[in-house]
This record gives structure tokens, sequence and C-alpha cells, in this order.
């Protein structure tokens, strides 16, 4: 006896495929359907109020051009005293030349100042010493 293959397994295997390609393609279109119409009304709208703003901009007048404010110039200020202009030592405050020292050394080393930069610096710092 000879055994024949099952024909029904395949038929159905066939037809649950084909189904499924049905199911998925008809899926398919009907999203297709439903985005071509959403655009077309997307559209309409786009349509309205570009004739809306049309219609606007016939019947009024465009807005008024902002234009800066003219300012008088200010009087010239008097002269400050001459002991005031002055500064005092102990109004200016003081910097540690040591510590400037060691921030112009990590300014060289993130490659902020450049050679020339430094010894400038560094010879008016150690004046300062």
């Amino acid at each position: 006896m000879r055994m024949r293959p099952r024909v029904g397994r395949r038929l159905v295997r066939t037809a649950a495929v084909g189904g499924a390609a049905y199911m998925v393609g008809s899926h398919a279109a009907t999203k297709s359907a439903e985005q071509q119409q959403q655009e077309a009304d997307q559209n309409a709208q786009i349509a309205d109020l570009q004739q809306q703003q049309a219609a606007m901009g016939q019947a009024q007048p465009a807005p008024p051009q902002y234009v800066a404010p003219q300012y008088a110039p200010a009087p010239p200020a008097e002269p400050a005293p001459a002991a005031a202009s002055a500064p005092s030592d102990a109004a200016v405050p003081t910097r540690d030349p040591l510590e400037a020292l060691k921030q112009l050394g990590e300014l060289k080393a993130a490659g902020v100042l450049t050679d020339e930069e430094f010894a400038a610096k560094k010879a008016e710092l150690l004046k300062q010493i």
C-alpha cells in the first residue's frame, strides 16, 4: 500500500496564507483611501483659509510698520573732580599674583592663550611679586 499525502492540509494552509494576504491588502487599501480622504479635507480647509485671508486682505489695510523712536542726545556729563577719578589703593581689589599665575598656566594648558600672551602676562604678574 502506498501512502498518499494528505491534500486537505495543503489546501487549508494555502487558504490560510491566501486569506491573510487578502486581509493585509484590503486593510492597506482601506487605509490608503482614508489617508486620501483626510488629505483632500485638509486641502479644502487650506483653500478656504486662503480665500478668507485674501478677502480680509482686500478689506483691511496693511498693519503699520514699526518705526524706531528717535531719542535726543544726552547732555554732556559734568567732569568729575580729579580726586574722585583717581582710583585709591583701598578701592581696587588686589589679586594674589601666585593664584593668577596658576590660572594663567591652566589657560595656557587648555590652549586658550598663546605662548606670547602667556609670557607677557606672566612678566606683568612677576613684577607684582
